[in-house]
Parts: C-alpha cells; sequence; structure tokens
C-alpha cells in the first residue's frame, strides 16, 4: 500500500504540474489576445483622431483664406 501511495504521490505531483502549467498558457493566450486587441483599437482611434484634425485644419485654413479675401 506504501508503494501505491508514493507512485500515486509522484504522479499526482507530476500531472498537478502540467495541469497548472496547460492553465496558465491558456490564460497567457487569452491575456495576449486581449492586449492585441485594446492596441488595434487604440490605434484606430487615433487615426480617426488624426484625420479630425486634418480635417479641421484644412476649414480653418479655407475659412482664414476667405476672411483674407474679404479683407482685400
Amino acid at each position: 500500500m506504501s508503494v501505491f501511495l508514493k507512485m500515486a504521490g509522484r504522479w499526482g505531483g507530476i500531472l498537478t504540474i502540467i495541469a497548472l502549467i496547460i492553465t496558465l498558457l491558456t490564460t497567457l493566450i487569452k491575456f495576449v489576445t486581449f492586449m492585441m486587441t485594446a492596441l488595434k483599437i487604440i490605434i484606430v482611434l487615433m487615426f480617426v483622431g488624426l484625420m479630425i484634425v486634418i480635417i479641421l485644419s484644412i476649414l480653418r485654413g479655407r475659412r482664414s483664406r476667405r476672411r483674407e479675401a474679404e479683407d482685400f
């Protein structure tokens, strides 16, 4: 009986370590996926913000040109 308990303890420990490694890897994969998604969203939002700034600067430039043309 003692030999059986020693073997069960060893195999149980090995199986527990394997289960913990698998759980750690799946959690790590989910975390990396979340971070990549967040990074993609941030990049898209920055691109949209840049486009809005460019459009606003173009419109301000046109408005200032019209005012300069009216002043002459």
